[in-house]
Formats: C-alpha cells, structure tokens, sequence
C-alpha cells in the first residue's frame, strides 16, 4: 500500500495527491468542453490558475492528428516519432501483426473492430496514411477529414515496406507546426 506524499510548508501540510486528484479532475472539466472560467468557479480558483496548468502540461496544441499504416518494416521506428509529436493516436503494423488483426476472430467481431477504428478517426483533423493505394481510396470514401498519403505502392502488397522515417517527420511537422497540410 503506497503511502500518502505529503510536503510540509511552514505550518502547512500538504498532499500533493489530492492536489493531483483535483487538478485531474480539473482537466477533465476543460476536455469535456467547460470554459476555464466555469472549471475555475467551481474549483474555486482563478481563471489564470487554470490557463498555467494547461500551459505546463502541454504536448502539443492544435490539429489533432492520426497515423495508420501498414505493413511497415520499420512500424517501431514511425510509432516513437508518432510519440515524439505526442500524437493521440498511431496504428502502425507489420505485415504479421496486420493478419493477426483478422486471425481467430469471427467476421461480425473483425468488422466491429474496424468501425470502432473508423468512428475515432472520424474524431481527428487529418490522417496520415502510409498504406496501398485501395486503403487510400477506402479511407477517402469513409471519412470525412483531411489525409495525407504516404504511398507504399499499388494492392496488394503482401511483403513489409521500410519507409523513410523522414517523410513521416516531415508531414507530420507540416500538419502540426502550420496547422496545414496537403492532401
């Protein structure tokens, strides 16, 4: 059983779990669409209380950006740059791991699986997509967003493709750091 962190300050105690837990609960408030006006009320803190947590503990404002692609040879190698943008959300397979996505499941519950893939890329600004040309047309019929298309060739590719990570890098900056992109 963890113990309480408390500090002591002056004649003060403090815990810095339950400064934790109502800064949680804080931040919740904000990603559910509540101004910081209304999460500092009822905080009771001032709104600019609530500004310089957000400020400390961003990653990245903005667009909100997904990757998927597959079958990569070098998927581990583009999943730590989808970290290093702090990307929500990056599905990057081998060829190995894309057919275990299908083996030993029922059609109805592979087919579930990917319409809750589809409905949370519906919840983004732009995908990038480093796949087959087929899954590019798929995608644009599907989803109603901007894609940026990193090619690995006409379908049906069966074999893992390295992709040069640089071109992951650079359309992600593009997409992040200008808000903009091409498509």
């Amino acid at each position: 059983m963890q113990s309480e962190r408390v500090f002591r300050i002056g004649e003060k105690l403090i815990s810095l779990d339950k400064v934790v837990h109502q800064v949680e609960k804080a931040l919740a408030l904000r990603e559910k669409g509540h101004s910081q006006q209304e999460t500092a009320t009822k905080f009771q803190l001032d709104r600019s209380f609530i500004s310089r947590l957000e400020s400390i503990g961003e990653i990245r404002k903005g667009r909100r950006v997904a990757v998927i692609g597959f079958p990569l040879a070098n998927s581990s190698e583009l999943t730590e740059i989808c970290m290093t943008f702090g990307l929500d959300f990056s599905l990057l397979l081998d060829n190995r791991k894309r057919w275990e996505m299908v083996q030993d499941k029922q059609a109805l519950d592979f087919f579930n699986q990917i319409l809750e893939i589809v409905t949370r890329l519906r919840e983004y600004d732009t995908l990038i997509m480093i796949t087959s040309e087929k899954w590019f047309q798929v995608a644009e019929a599907l989803l109603n967003l901007q894609i940026i298309f990193i090619s690995l060739g006409p379908t049906p590719i069966n074999d893992d493709h390295a992709v040069d990570p640089q071109k992951l890098w650079d359309a992600l900056e593009q997409v992040l750091r200008t808000g903009k992109g091409k498509e």
